[in-house]
Formats: structure tokens, C-alpha cells, sequence
């Protein structure tokens, strides 16, 4: 029996609904415009109108995979953060909410001096770098990451939000010291991997399936990166620059210790939305 596109979609969003899913508005949207080949707005002006079986069952089987586990951006592609439309594979995170509180954080910092450099240190898709970019019209940043194919998404996005002037992508390791050539910075801000190795098969199915694990693995304890940069990177910020990080939950006092014994003071911890302390930034002194 044919399916008009706006029952189609009230369908999906009803069955997601059930599932459990939070976000079933949104995701049953994005599924349905993606599965159609309509933009929100073509799905809105075609509601009335029926959707072909072919289409429908393209729809049906996105659904499906997303039932099972697959995240909604890596089927489509694509996915929105701060306002910016981005590129997504299986090769980098998919960005979250809760990141934007490590953004609304360093932006009201940068966006008091005339002009900032920053690094986005363990970039992925370069999304936070970015969203600064976008907020920023004085800054100049650096995506660093060390993934040749996370790299790729980062030069796609570039190119997709036409901040190619401003923004450069470069290939960096996080754990290591950083070439002198990069010079200095006014504002070093990541969200490194922080999952504890061993909690990484107790995610769920739709992270340790689908997500890199190299995003993810923050070694023993989950703070092998927040040592690294915090020891290493410090020598690519300017005296009195500040390091930001995003922290996993009930890393933040860890996190803190970590840039303090590094020489960071000022140090502040943030919580994101949910009430959780998500956010640990420091300002660089050189006299401890």
C-alpha cells in the first residue's frame, strides 16, 4: 500500500519513538530526507505526495541498519555541529553536544584578543576548530590530527564551510613534542581519546562498532593524552596562553592535577548541559 513522505516519515519517527531513541525527531528527518533524496525543505513542500516502494524500502533498511546499531551520521554521511554542516566517516567521532561547551569556553577567551592563533589538537573532523574559525573572524587555526584518513575529512570540511583562508590542516601526533616550526599559540584546545582501554568493549554497540578506536583509546587509565600535551604542547603556547580540554566523566579532577603539575594555574573545570564536569582549561605561566 503506498505511503505518502509525511506518513512515511511520522512511521519512522514513531518506530525510533519505541526504540527508546531520544532523538527520534531528529533522526527520523535526517533518515527519511537522506533515504528520499530530499532536503528538509523538499520533504516538507512533498509530504502529501506518495513515495515510490523503491524509495520507501531505501528507507526502510536505513532504519533498519540504524536499529542495529549504525549512528545516523556515518548512514547519511554527514552531521551538524555548532551551526557548521560537516563531512563524517567512520574515520573520525561523530561530534556531540556536549563538546559545544568546550567551544562556548575558548571562544569567550580568544574573542577578547585582537587576533588568535589556535590549535585544534586531535582534530577528527575538525569540527571544534572549525565551529572557533566560524566565531572568530580574527583567529587563525591549525587542525592537527594524525590520521591520514581523518585528515581527509578535515580538508573536506574546510572546503565545505569556505574557511579554507583561515584554517589549515596538519598532520601532528599528539604524544609526541611538536616540531618548532609550528610556532606559537594563544590557544591550544582538544578533545583527545579518554576512554580507559579496557572500558572500550563495554560501549555501546553504536561507539565500539562503528567509532575509530584510535579516537578513542586513551590508553590504561584514559589519560595518556591529557599527560602528553599537557607536558609536550606546552612548548607551542605563548606565556599566559591557555590550554583547553574536553575531559571524559570523572576525569576532571585527574585532569586538573595533570596541568597543574605542567605549570597551569587559573584552572578551571566546567560543567557541560547534563550537570557533568566537561570542560578543564589553564592558563600558561612561566613561573610556577
Amino acid at each position: 500500500m503506498a505511503i505518502t513522505y509525511n506518513n512515511l516519515y511520522l512511521d519512522i519517527r514513531q518506530q525510533l519513538r519505541k526504540s527508546g531513541i531520544d532523538a527520534a525527531t531528529l533522526e527520523a528527518r535526517e533518515l527519511v530526507c537522506f533515504g528520499t533524496g530530499k532536503s528538509r525543505e523538499e520533504l516538507q513542500r512533498d509530504g502529501g505526495l506518495y513515495a515510490s516502494p523503491e524509495v520507501e524500502r531505501r528507507v526502510r533498511d536505513l532504519v533498519d541498519r540504524h536499529l542495529a546499531g549504525e549512528p545516523v551520521a556515518y548512514l547519511i554521511g554527514e552531521w551538524e555541529f555548532y551551526g557548521l554542516p560537516l563531512d563524517i566517516s567512520r574515520d573520525v567521532l561523530i561530534p556531540r553536544p556536549d563538546t559545544e561547551m568546550l567551544v562556548e569556553q575558548a571562544v569567550a577567551y580568544c574573542d577578547i584578543l585582537s587576533e588568535c592563533r589556535i590549535l585544534d589538537l586531535c582534530a577528527g573532523s575538525g569540527c571544534i576548530g572549525l565551529a572557533m574559525a566560524s566565531q572568530l573572524p580574527r583567529s587563525r587555526v591549525v587542525l592537527g590530527e594524525y590520521s591520514d584518513a581523518a585528515l581527509k575529512i578535515c580538508r573536506q570540511n574546510i572546503r565545505r564551510n569556505s574557511l579554507s583562508g583561515r584554517v589549515v590542516p596538519m598532520q601532528v601526533d599528539a604524544r609526541n613534542k611538536p616540531e618548532r616550526a609550528l610556532g606559537e599559540f594563544d590557544c591550544i584546545i582538544s578533545n583527545p581519546p579518554y576512554i580507559p582501554r579496557a572500558d572500550i568493549a563495554g560501549l555501546d554497540v553504536s561507539v565500539k562498532d562503528y567509532e575509530p578506536h584510535l579516537a578513542l583509546d586513551g590508553g590504561e587509565d584514559g589519560l595518556d593524552f591529557y599527560r602528553a600535551i599537557s607536558e609536550k604542547w606546552k612548548e607551542a603556547l605563548r606565556p599566559g596562553g591557555r590550554l583547553y580540554f574536553e575531559v571524559g566523566i570523572g576525569q576532571a579532577d585527574s585532569v586538573l592535577r595533570i596541568m597543574r603539575s605542567q605549570g597551569f594555574g587559573d584552572i578551571q573545570v566546567v560543567k557541560d548541559y547534563h550537570d557533568i564536569p566537561r570542560v578543564v582549561f589553564g592558563t600558561l605561566y612561566t613561573e610556577i
